[in-house]
């Protein structure tokens, strides 16, 4: 949620103009959804579930970054505005990168009851 409302606050903001509409709906659906399918993964039923949830959280932390990146060169938004933003996004795509690789070599995680394989 840290996440997504900023996301929310900046898009209340571009629905003046058209493509402001257009690509606020975008950001929005994208960046809101970064935060749903994060807690979505926290309650995998397994770590082929855990790593396929979270491969949705990185694609939607991803496009959020596309999106933002598509308002400022459209003029739309001053990269100023979206410094701090764009730099949570690509940590969070980072973690989100980290966490899969550790999640796919097989290292266990107390809180998603996974064991390493023997």
């Amino acid at each position: 949620m840290s996440f997504g409302l900023p996301v929310i606050r900046l898009v209340g903001s571009l629905l003046r103009s058209q493509t402001g509409r257009v690509l606020g709906k975008q950001l929005l659906r994208a960046g809101t959804s970064v935060g749903a399918n994060y807690r979505a993964a926290l309650r995998a039923k397994s770590r082929r579930d855990f790593i396929a949830k979270m491969g949705t959280v990185e694609e939607e932390a991803d496009e959020t970054i596309y999106w933002m990146q598509m308002l400022i060169q459209t003029g739309l938004v001053q990269q100023s505005r979206l410094s701090e933003l764009l730099d949570e996004a690509n940590q969070i795509v980072a973690i989100i990168v980290a966490s899969i690789k550790t999640a796919r070599a097989g290292s266990s995680h107390p809180k998603f009851g996974f064991r390493s394989p023997k």
